[in-house]
């Protein structure tokens, strides 16, 4: 027996079959630094799933990693509820001063507990307390969680049918080119909220990522956003963005609809706000919606201590000027044409997603998984994403080095070609 398969054994012996990532990338990883990850028998692997963009930074990063070792070394905090602390006043700060007030945002911070779903499950409680209504309306091939209330608006069946009960109080309205690019969908919105006589209850709020990350990197456009946000405050309902996949430079700025005409009431932030790959989630919040009492939306761990030293490395270091966007801008570059050689191979094929956050769609759920798995045996770790599995998703770190960049993107051409070649040697 293998070190490597004798040191898996455990995980089939004891761990739940509900474990994921692990059936795709069969290894066993024991260190990371930057864009790269190690396993136990020394295979390097290039990293285009990135903690699926909770590593926006790459891993261990060495300024964050510097700080959380300072504060360890200090006897800092290590939980502290939602004590006063000061970590989460330098977060705070960092926050206000590098990210908020750039953007004329004056929104309050609320932290939940660690995890996306759990602000999702906040922004949705806070929308029904502040309006007195119940229904949220979400859309086709959200992806928002998978904790009871945030699975609602989850449009996914599998992950629906592992609630176990109904799930209620969510309309689902078709994303932004659901129907086609010559259907407006927010018209059908529009109409349908006009009309008293539709079926579709008055909402709390409208629940929508720009680009829909597990979906299938459906991106809407600026104008789409723009009138779902008007349609929102005519309802006298309130817009949340689900900002947890693509935001945090992600999509190229650090939120994800900077440049799309539109500021939420509501914003979800997860995975990547620690900047560390630690457990981290809050929602923001308009302080004339911030009516949730003391606890009322509450959890052990919603002060991450250790979480707050590295997310505000992160802010100060990433985020003090503009120098990481053109960054960002240009690595995109790199990635688009990368993802056009493959979508040349394939008839039919499309690009989707914005910057960062982009994939091919390839048409076949099969075709996306072979060449996934191919490229993970070369030695590279990405995705599929959509509805049927059909888009090869890169969620590479931003941080990555154009060198590293081009050489995943290569072994992933490469994988794609294998693919191919092989499809088109069983059929001849």
């Amino acid at each position: 027996m293998s070190t490597n398969t004798s040191a898996k054994a455990i995980f089939t012996r004891r761990e739940s079959d509900a474990r994921s990532y692990c059936r795709g990338f069969d290894t066993v990883f024991t260190s990371a630094s930057g864009s790269q990850m190690t396993a136990q028998d020394g295979q390097q692997y290039i990293d285009f799933l990135a903690g699926c963009s909770s590593l926006n930074y790459g891993h261990n990063n060495p300024d964050m990693k510097a700080a959380l070792i300072d504060h360890l070394q200090s006897d800092g905090l290590a939980h502290g509820l939602d004590m006063h602390t000061n970590t989460k006043g330098a977060f705070l700060e960092a926050f206000e001063q590098l990210i908020l007030r750039p953007r004329d945002m004056d929104h309050k911070v609320m932290f939940t507990g660690p995890t996306g779903a759990n602000a999702v499950e906040a922004a949705m409680k806070i929308a029904r307390k502040a309006t007195g209504r119940t229904n949220v309306i979400a859309f086709t091939n959200g992806f928002h969680g998978v904790t009871q209330g945030a699975l609602a608006a989850t449009g996914n069946s599998y992950h629906r049918g592992g609630a176990g009960v109904s799930l209620n109080n969510v309309t689902r309205m078709p994303f932004d080119g659901y129907m086609g690019q010559s259907c407006d969908t927010s018209e059908l919105l529009e109409t349908m909220l006009n009309d008293r006589s539709s079926g579709l209850d008055a909402p709390a709020a409208i629940l929508l990522e720009t680009v829909q990350g597990e979906g299938g990197l459906n991106a809407a456009s600026g104008e789409w956003l723009q009138r779902i946000a008007k349609l929102a405050k005519d309802a006298g309902a309130l817009l949340i963005v689900d900002d947890i996949q693509a935001g945090c430079g992600r999509t190229g700025q650090f939120f994800s609809f900077e440049s799309m005409g539109i500021t939420p009431d509501i914003v979800t932030l997860a995975k990547s706000i620690s900047g560390f790959g630690l457990p981290m989630g809050l929602v923001l919040v308009k302080p004339e919606f911030d009516v949730m009492g003391p606890a009322e939306h509450n959890g052990t761990f919603r002060g991450n201590t250790h979480a707050f030293v590295t997310a505000r490395v992160s802010i100060e270091t990433f985020w003090a000027d503009t120098a990481f966007e053109k960054d960002i801008a240009r690595r995109a570059v790199i990635v688009e044409k990368g993802l056009n050689t493959i979508a040349d191979m394939v008839p039919g094929a499309r690009i989707k997603g914005r910057s960062m956050m982009r994939g091919v769609d390839v048409g076949c759920g099969e075709l996306a998984s072979k060449i996934c798995r191919r490229a993970f045996q070369n030695g590279l770790i990405i995705e599929t994403s959509g509805a049927e599995d059909q888009v090869v998703k890169i969620l590479a770190p931003l941080t990555t080095p154009d060198a590293v960049l081009q050489d995943g993107l290569n072994i992933l051409i490469g994988a794609a070609q294998d693919v191919l070649g092989a499809q088109k040697m069983a059929a001849e």
